[in-house]
């Protein structure tokens, strides 16, 4: 009887060692919605490609400015601060490629004037956006994220609120809006592209720019 019991053990023992070498390895948590549709969009495949060539000459062929009804990139615009209610609007703008060129002077200059070039230090995305907040005074840019190019066009969806609408005045995470200070922001250069062109997204103690570019009599860059 206890020789039976000695075996009975160890067969128990066996029986557990081998359930343990046969358990199998924890998965990898699965990715969201959001995280393919950004793979998507880094990554596109040939018939992605191809879609978005055509979707191209369609926005060529229409307006300078068009309002949506939702974001193309679904992804980028609800990390940008986009929310589907209402008083957000995303508008579509088309940008030309090619330098920024200033008229030709007609009356007298001197050959160091006569230039046409004209350096504006600004990013064809931060244009966009001061173009969108011109046409539509009544509401605040809050940021964009670009969608395209071609040879000759850049293309940008702008996020605009309209910092009067009930839902965005009741909402604590848009309260800042309500702030003169803050009227108008794209135009001082405070979107997330103008503080890129204005050289402030980094740090240095050796780089001299702020508190704007124009400090440090513009050797900051």
């Amino acid at each position: 009887m206890a020789e039976a019991k000695i075996t009975q053990k160890k067969e128990q023992k066996q029986a557990k060692k081998e359930d343990s070498s046969k358990k199998v390895a924890p998965q990898k948590s699965a990715h969201g919605f959001y995280h393919y549709m950004s793979e998507a969009w880094k990554n596109p495949s040939k018939e992605i490609i191809e879609s978005r060539r055509k979707e191209a000459i369609a926005y060529r062929e229409g307006s300078r400015i068009v309002k949506l009804e939702k974001p193309t990139r679904l992804d980028r615009a609800h990390s940008l601060g986009y929310k589907a209610k209402k008083g957000f609007v995303i508008f579509r703008i088309i940008i030309q490629r090619g330098g920024h060129i200033k008229p030709r002077p007609t009356t007298k200059r001197r050959s160091k004037r006569f230039n046409i070039k004209k350096n504006l230090h600004m990013n064809y995305q931060w244009i966009a956006e001061q173009r969108v907040q011109n046409k539509y005074q009544n509401l605040e840019v809050l940021n964009s994220y670009p969608i395209g190019k071609d040879g000759q066009f850049y293309y940008f969806e702008v996020i605009c609120v309209d910092r009067n609408a009930p839902e965005i005045t009741n909402d604590k995470n848009f309260k800042w809006l309500q702030n003169p200070a803050n009227r108008f922001r794209v135009l001082k250069g405070r979107t997330s592209s103008g503080r890129k062109a204005r050289g402030l997204l980094n740090k240095n103690p050796n780089l001299k720019i702020r508190p704007s570019a124009r400090a440090w009599d513009r050797k900051g860059r």
